[in-house]
């Protein structure tokens, strides 16, 4: 391991601000000489290497989006403790969604089915429409839907740095902690896909930092063929050495070192394990313990008893107890309030138990509800919301189970209408296609819920199923 990927080497230090913009030539003729003195000086033993880092990453500043791994040069305000996951409400950041015109060059990603065609009746994959009331213009992008009154609508692209920090405002704003940004490990392959996802988890560092919040990357192996597990260790190294991203104060540690997520081990899909295989896994695993990480796992929800969605294979456990903290996904598994109580009992309850007896950490995830009718033509609300009670009673139960930290999928996702961020009652219309409303909900309506989750898991309010009549319903 080289030093830079083990997170030792020269010491990064913040150059001041003043002279940052001082040195924010771009490429101008002046710049060019200013680094090329630079250097020499640097080779002299004038300065240190980590200052000329410092002031390299500042020189750029002007090309953030073309050049995103760098280390962090802004602000950074001091807000939750960014130290431990203990008593935390995280949410999964998807930052998936591109629009045409947004600079990505990736058409209309995750809104449309053809992301070459524009956005509009018979060109959808989403069931919730996003409340951009807050949004600005330079934020906005129109599609082929209408409103009532013939008013064109329009979307955000995760891609725009100013959408993604606002995101972030609204965690600070409502109480959640933090977000595990989603990077899909099948993409890291391609330079466009490859160079969003940059972009976006450099937005979700500068609004965690501005806004006092916690971040950390979660791969998602999705789609990795045999072998594919690689492209993870290569981008891992990537990350440390030229974002120096668990140097960041924003980013999220645990038990004394960063916490990196590796989501989709032991899954089996339609009966059949995916291509790449436990023993890479395994391999992914040591890899990341051994580069310092505190590393938790995305698990199918019979990880434990190694049936249901878990390959019946005891490797999975060896793989669990070499990690720290262990995330058993939900989503679909259960539909009801019945289901909830019933899942916490069978599955959350002994779950922890098991993990205190290894001593590993824990982390449930809740759902506020599930819909993917656009993307995959199936009921609308396939499991209903009942107006935040299906989440409430997650939370409860979760809670009831001795569960510490709580993660909910997800903040952004209105493919499979697991949102929590602001949506809105009144979506356009277009053709008969057909959306999801929060119920006449505020559109704050489930950002405040998660707040009150963090509430809940602190000891701040009481256990209840009901929701908190603090949490404004109109």
């Amino acid at each position: 391991m080289d030093a830079g990927a083990a997170g030792g080497g020269v010491e990064y230090r913040r150059v001041p601000h003043g002279l940052s913009a001082f040195l924010n030539f771009g490429m101008n003729p002046l710049g060019k000489l200013f680094s090329a003195w630079l250097s020499l000086i640097v080779l002299c033993g004038l300065i240190s290497p980590a200052m000329s880092q410092a002031v390299d990453a500042g020189s750029s500043s002007s090309q953030a989006s073309n050049a995103p791994l760098k280390p962090y040069l802004g602000p950074s305000f001091t807000g939750v403790d960014t130290t431990t996951l203990d008593n935390k409400v995280m949410a999964g950041y998807q930052g998936w969604f591109n629009a045409e015109g947004d600079g990505a060059g990736l058409g209309w990603t995750h809104w449309s089915r053809n992301k070459s065609e524009r956005f509009g009746p018979g060109n959808v994959t989403v069931d919730l429409w996003p409340d951009v009331s807050e949004y600005d213009e330079e934020e906005l992008y129109e599609t082929g839907f209408h409103f009532d009154d013939g008013s064109t609508a329009r979307v955000f692209s995760s891609h725009n740095r100013k959408t993604v920090v606002r995101h972030f405002e609204w965690m600070k704003d409502y109480g959640i902690d933090g977000v595990f940004v989603q990077r899909f490990a099948n993409g890291l392959k391609d330079k466009a896909k490859r160079h969003h996802k940059d972009v976006v988890l450099s937005h979700a560092r500068e609004g965690a930092n501005r806004n006092g919040r916690t971040y950390a990357v979660m791969y998602d192996l999705s789609g990795l063929p045999t072998g594919g597990t690689k492209v993870v260790k290569g981008d891992w190294k990537l990350l440390r050495e030229k974002m120096r991203i668990t140097e960041d104060p924003a980013y999220l540690h645990h038990k004394g070192k960063p916490v990196v997520t590796v989501w989709g081990i032991g899954f089996m899909d339609a009966g059949k394990p995916r291509k790449y295989t436990l023993a890479e896994c395994k391999k992914l695993v040591e890899f990341l313990k051994e580069d310092g990480c505190t590393v938790m796992l995305g698990v199918p929800t019979g990880w434990r008893m190694l049936d249901r969605d878990c390959m019946p294979d005891p490797m999975m456990h060896e793989i669990i107890q070499m990690a720290d903290i262990v995330s058993p996904w939900t989503p679909g598994r259960y539909r009801d309030l019945k289901g909830v109580t019933r899942h916490g009992e069978t599955y959350w309850a002994p779950d922890n138990q098991w993990c205190d007896e290894r001593e590993l950490d824990y982390l449930p995830v809740i759902f506020p509800g599930f819909s993917w009718h656009n993307l995959k033509g199936a009921e609308l609300a396939a499991i209903p919301r009942l107006k935040g009670q299906f989440l409430w009673s997650q939370m409860a139960a979760a809670k009831r189970a001795g569960s510490s930290m709580i993660y909910i999928a997800m903040f952004d996702e209105v493919d499979e209408g697991t949102a929590i961020f602001k949506c809105s009652n009144t979506p356009p219309l277009g053709d008969g296609t057909r959306f999801l409303d929060y119920e006449g909900l505020p559109s704050d309506f489930y950002l405040q819920l998660a707040g009150h989750a963090g509430k809940l898991l602190r000891g701040e309010i009481p256990l209840r199923d009901q929701i908190p009549e603090s949490v404004k319903n109109y």
